[in-house]
């Protein structure tokens, strides 16, 4: 049975490294972590954050689809808002289930993200 779910990974093209560590550790306040053994020559990079991973890995066909997206809870949602549209990122508020505080915004690659008030997340509840 699953009992956790350990990290999420997307995708970005190849060299875009620099982007990656702008948003997730710039803007989204997470921790970027060696990748291990050949891990290390094949690109991309990952991010931690508390118990939350990212592992963003590479692939020169890379398209980003609309629909699939990792929901994080976040301490402070209205700054961490205010941040990201500081930085030009669109931010789509989702208001259809009532009482819960959260929102779509995408990464610089178009992988899509949902961002909640810690509180408010589905697994909060």
């Amino acid at each position: 049975m699953i009992t956790l779910l350990d990290h999420i990974q997307f995708v970005m093209l190849p060299g875009q490294e620099s982007e990656a560590r702008a948003y997730y550790v710039g803007l989204l306040g997470m921790e970027e972590e060696p990748k291990p053994g050949d891990y290390a020559s094949r690109g991309g990079c990952w991010f931690r954050a508390g118990a939350v991973s990212v592992h963003l890995g590479t692939d020169a066909g890379f398209v980003a689809q609309d629909k699939p997206h990792a929901a994080f809870c976040v301490s402070d949602l209205d700054a961490l808002v205010a941040k990201l549209a500081a930085a030009g990122h669109e931010i789509e508020w989702e208001g259809i289930i009532p009482g819960r505080k959260r929102l779509y915004t995408h990464d610089p690659f178009g992988n899509r993200i949902e961002l909640i008030q810690d509180g408010d997340g589905f697994s909060q509840r």
